[in-house]
């Protein structure tokens, strides 16, 4: 993982951003053809506070599911909030658009895990997580016999981590009177709350000494 202005601040930063935005484009190639399947992801194992290995599940059907068979390589393509930044919102019209985002992309290797065991524990996990906290959360018991009908057409896969980088382009690198002026526009344009937050959070040092 590079080291400048822009890397997360440590690993839970990356596991933050896997968690909260677990949607995935997994990539690879097959033949003369590449191969993208936007595909929930969890994390598995942490190794020393860095994800190791991760998990999922994709439709046999999927052609991927036979390239991936011959060679196991992929990259996971993780994103997070992300918006336009315009200088129509700067007293300093001499300034250039930019992009604030969230990204992490995985080189991993994919491991088919095709037993019944391994993918209802997947399956559960993934169901588990994403029902959490809500009113009549729904489980995969809800099925009933249909679940096993709907089991078959899937299967389970790990995906081991052999490197990983991520950018958290959040203004770090913006001028002191133009931070504030970013925010002000992002707010104005709305539905940019998440992202809105994470610039203040990696932008914590800005209010430092100020009077509350």
């Amino acid at each position: 993982m590079t080291t400048n202005r822009f890397s997360p601040r440590n690993d839970a930063d990356v596991a933050d951003l896997v968690t909260r935005h677990p949607l995935a484009f997994v990539v690879s190639h097959g033949g003369d053809r590449v191969h993208s399947t936007p595909l929930p992801m969890r994390i598995e194992h942490v190794d020393d506070g860095r994800i190791a290995t991760l998990t999922g599940h994709i439709a046999r059907a999927n052609p991927q599911v036979a390239a991936l068979q011959v060679d196991p390589r992929a990259t996971l393509l993780f994103r997070g909030p992300q918006g336009y930044v315009s200088p129509s919102w700067f007293n300093d019209r001499t300034q250039a658009p930019t992009w604030n985002y969230v990204v992490a992309n995985f080189a991993v290797r994919i491991d088919f895990l095709d037993d019944t065991a391994s993918l209802e524990r997947i399956v559960r996990d993934l169901v588990d997580a994403m029902e959490a906290g809500r009113k009549r959360a729904w489980s995969v018991d809800d099925m009933g016999t249909r679940y096993a009908q709907l089991a078959s057409r899937i299967v389970a896969f790990r995906a081991t981590v052999t490197a990983i980088e991520a950018k958290f382009k959040l203004g770090q690198d913006e001028r002191d009177d133009i931070y504030p002026e970013i925010i002000a526009g992002l707010r104005n344009e709305g539905d940019q709350d998440a992202l809105i937050a994470m610039m203040q959070e990696f932008n914590a040092q800005r209010d430092a000494g100020k009077s509350p």
